[in-house]
């Protein structure tokens, strides 16, 4: 039985690691085994900050929302809650998306949970 080297697959595979972890510091981007690690963390951390994304861009259009729902005289809360009253399903997506582009829209959806608040 022959013995099997394995330098191709060794080089291939460190090549890799290299590759991914090009760009990062010191020899974090040179040593393998330095490499190793810090591709390891960074590939950790891509994975659970894109699960991060979707509070962080949440928590943007709440506040988008809510400065443009206090221009037009109504807290973030209460304007939400007119919303809900009215019968009117926008998600916060939408809403942030709608006081930026088109305010005039936006302005019509705030005097409609206010007109539901005071009733």
């Amino acid at each position: 039985m022959p013995r099997i080297k394995r330098g191709v697959t060794v080089h291939r595979r460190h090549k890799k690691v290299l590759a991914l972890t090009k760009g990062h510091r010191a020899t974090r981007h040179s040593l393998y085994k330095r490499a190793h690690e810090s591709m390891i963390h960074a590939l950790s951390y891509a994975y659970a900050h894109r699960r991060e994304r979707k509070g962080d861009m949440r928590r943007l259009w709440i506040v988008r929302v809510s400065a443009a729902s206090r221009a037009q005289g109504l807290s973030y809360a209460q304007f939400i809650y007119g919303l809900k009253k009215s019968g009117i399903e926008i998600n916060r997506k939408i809403l942030a998306d709608m006081a930026v582009r088109e305010p005039e829209a936006f302005a019509s959806l705030v005097t409609a949970a206010k007109g539901k608040l005071e009733s």
